[in-house]
């Protein structure tokens, strides 16, 4: 069959789009010579059923507002989705053929948002279904709008914690907009999987979570057509189909086979196995079109920053929380979640004023972050906040933010030793490592209330990743309201013509710096202090100037491990351009430290005011 339009197939029709689809998923990953062709053909009657006659989708308009969203959580089963695209007339057989997992080329090995019709990318198993997630609240609580949010799951994913995380907030915020589809077709990579084809375990766990849960044949078509047709009606819960299936289904030899996932089809065996499903179509298939839906653009007037003076004492938690709220006054854009921490991190500021646009995640880290990049999709500016610590577990979900193309503002509290007595399991030390190691991030540490609320200003319009490190404790204000801080800039705070040395310190450690100055000048020796509070991009130029202006003497303090913070910046910085007689000492914490009061761990850890100007006086004497 070749070049038959249809808006929208009757089900007997299917079948044929279905034996299209396996074709197409085995005929361009054996040209690529790689990519998961098994995996896609136990799927294919799902799709098939589902975007011939109930995916809601203007192909020629991605942007249409009342499209549906299709995310692929299975994100190897692309030569599926590619396929679908193919059938739907947007990607053409040569594309197929010729462009799936080459260089250079946007059928990737896994959908990533070069493509227009993919929201998020999914490579990473367990994170299209949380992400999707916060594209159905969007739909829900914030653009008001009737788009259905689909989404393929594998079984081997739901191992992963994080699609519980995200069936238990579909079911908390009543996404019954969100319909997961989960591909039970027993073999993960290795072999079978944890649950096999017990899909009553399945069953159990999904109500367990608060979903509503059906079992089908996913090769049945009418009961397949039936289940998707319960979107139509009102949902009293998010729906959860779950599909057993054959994995490799349409070619006998490889059906429910160990050692085939991931492994395309030898020439002869495809071959084969396209002239057993009756050969190649080329039908162009559209489902059902999107209802109209008017967008209006927000009304974004000018905030009205909260203001600090110099020498006010002031945690930067606070000061977040504050800055926060007045950008969404002025921008309803603006979007808050929280780790139920919001009572510290200082978002509670935002959620008093704004409960519409706050999303409390609750101890759910990776899915906070999931939902945040499932908002930034739908054009949301969406400031993810909890103790620095625990962002941490969320770095997978961190790492696949670039690759969506998502911009995310990450604010991580309680950072370092300066927490006290809480010990060393809240003290998050390895945060400024983690998102400097982000594609295009940006890291920024305000050591006062000032800083803060600028800093917060400039990442509602940064791209990509940023992340704010505030501290617990509170600060004397350094600076006068109204100061600006650019990003990739730094400010000297003491100087003079005739420093000997420089000191570098953020947030917390900028304050001590400054306290070591005072100490060193009452012993005779200048001290130049810096406050490097864009860690990434580092102000290199300006951090250069200072260091040669004192004869290559330099230290560097933070309340953060030696590796991949502020030192690791500030070393790079200096390193582009060798400085002649460079003597640098970097003060960091080292070893697992304990409870005590900030003074104590900040004596312990050698960044305190003393160490550092005990390290001045080193450089000096050398």
């Amino acid at each position: 069959m070749t070049n038959t339009q249809h808006e929208g197939l009757d089900l007997s029709q299917v079948p044929e789009l279905a034996a299209q689809l396996r074709v197409d998923s085995i005929r361009a990953s054996t040209s690529a010579g790689s990519g998961h062709p098994t995996s896609s053909m136990s799927a294919a009657d799902l799709l098939a059923t589902l975007m011939s006659r109930h995916l809601r989708y203007d192909w020629d308009d991605a942007d249409a507002p009342g499209n549906d969203h299709l995310v692929f959580s299975k994100g190897h089963a692309s030569p599926l989705l590619y396929a679908v695209y193919k059938a739907a007339g947007v990607v053409s057989d040569e594309e197929l053929m010729t462009g799936y997992r080459r260089f250079d080329e946007r059928l990737e090995g896994h959908p990533t948002p070069v493509l227009p019709w993919v929201d998020v990318a999914t490579g990473s198993l367990g994170q299209g279904l949380p992400d999707a997630v916060g594209i159905a609240l969007s739909a829900k609580d914030l653009e008001k709008a009737p788009y259905r949010v689909w989404v393929l799951c594998g079984d081997s994913e739901m191992a992963e914690g994080s699609m519980w995380e995200a069936l238990d907030k579909a079911s908390l915020y009543g996404l019954t907009n969100l319909i997961t589809i989960v591909d039970v077709n027993r073999l993960g990579q290795r072999g079978p999987t944890d649950l096999g084809w017990d899909l009553e375990a399945y069953q159990r766990r999904v109500e367990a979570f608060g979903a509503r849960a059906i079992v089908l044949d996913g090769h049945d078509l009418d009961a397949i057509d039936a289940a998707l047709a319960e979107t139509d009606g009102d949902l009293d819960k998010p729906l959860v189909i779950l599909a057993k299936t054959i994995k490799g289904k349409g070619y006998p030899e490889v059906e429910d086979a160990e050692g085939w996932h991931g492994k395309p089809l030898p020439e002869d065996k495809a071959a084969e196995a396209i002239d057993g499903l009756g050969g190649e179509r080329h039908l162009l298939v559209r489902g059902p079109k999107p209802p109209e839906v008017e967008r209006a653009a927000p009304e974004v007037g000018t905030a009205s920053m909260p203001t600090f003076e110099k020498g006010e004492e002031v945690a930067t938690r606070k000061a977040y929380g504050a800055a926060l709220a007045a950008l969404g006054d002025a921008d309803p854009r603006i979007v808050a979640l929280d780790g139920e921490v919001s009572n510290s991190t200082g978002t509670g500021t935002f959620v008093e004023k704004h409960p519409d646009r706050f999303f409390e995640m609750f101890i759910a880290e990776q899915q906070m972050v999931a939902a945040a990049t499932g908002l930034a999709t739908r054009g949301h500016i969406a400031f993810a906040s909890s103790f620095a610590a625990f962002l941490t577990r969320a770095a997978d979900f961190l790492r696949m933010a670039p690759v969506s193309r998502v911009d995310l503002r990450m604010v991580g509290s309680h950072a370092g030793v300066e927490i006290g007595a809480d010990g060393p399991s809240q003290m998050g030390l390895e945060d400024l490592a983690m998102f400097a190691a982000l594609q295009g991030s940006t890291v920024l540490y305000p050591s006062d209330g000032t800083s803060t609320a600028a800093l917060v200003q400039q990442m509602a319009e940064t791209s990509g990743v940023s992340y704010l490190r505030t501290t617990r404790g509170e600060y004397p204000g350094l600076y006068e309201a109204g100061e600006e801080f650019p990003v990739g800039g730094s400010k000297t705070l003491v100087e003079s013509a005739d420093d000997d040395v420089t000191l570098i310190g953020a947030g917390v450690t900028l304050h001590e710096a400054l306290s070591a100055a005072a100490a060193l000048a009452e012993q005779g020796t200048r001290a130049r202090v810096v406050d490097a509070y864009s860690v990434k991009p580092i102000d290199a130029e300006g951090i250069r100037a200072a260091v040669e202006a004192t004869g290559g003497r330099v230290v560097v303090v933070e309340d953060h491990h030696a590796e991949g913070g502020l030192g690791a910046a500030v070393l790079a910085a200096l390193a582009a351009e060798p400085i002649t007689d460079l003597r640098f000492s970097h003060l960091a914490v080292d070893g697992v430290p304990g409870s005590g009061t900030p003074a104590e761990l900040l004596d312990w850890a050698g960044i305190d005011a003393a160490h550092i100007a005990e390290a001045a006086r080193s450089l000096l004497e050398a």
